[in-house]
């Protein structure tokens, strides 16, 4: 029974460890762009996106398409990479044991 209680302890520890880095994360960013850097994004740890800038120059009202396939392109590479930096720290936390629910 005392090492069930010793399982708990440990599990509840971490649990805080988690909650804390998640909370850290929220204030980490990447940055990516795409279209030569005509357009950037900025995602935050709890993969929302911080900023978009867009320059002058690739704005053709004659080719919205195009202007749109690079937002995308950029929103989701930003996305992959806030979730791979939360992965990478969630791994360092957790020894690589892989937790469901979690990143």
């Amino acid at each position: 029974m005392k090492g069930m209680g010793n399982m708990m302890k440990q599990a509840q520890k971490l649990q805080s460890k988690m909650l804390k880095m998640q909370e850290e994360m929220a204030d980490k960013t990447v940055e990516t762009s795409a279209g030569g850097g005509m357009i950037t994004v900025v995602a935050n740890g709890a993969q929302q996106i911080v900023t978009i800038n867009i320059e002058k120059e690739v704005v053709d009202p004659d080719d919205v398409e195009m202007l749109q396939d690079l937002i995308l392109a950029a929103v989701n590479d930003a996305l992959a990479k806030s979730q791979e930096m939360v992965s990478s720290q969630m791994g360092k936390l957790t020894g690589g044991m892989k937790i469901p629910g979690m990143m």
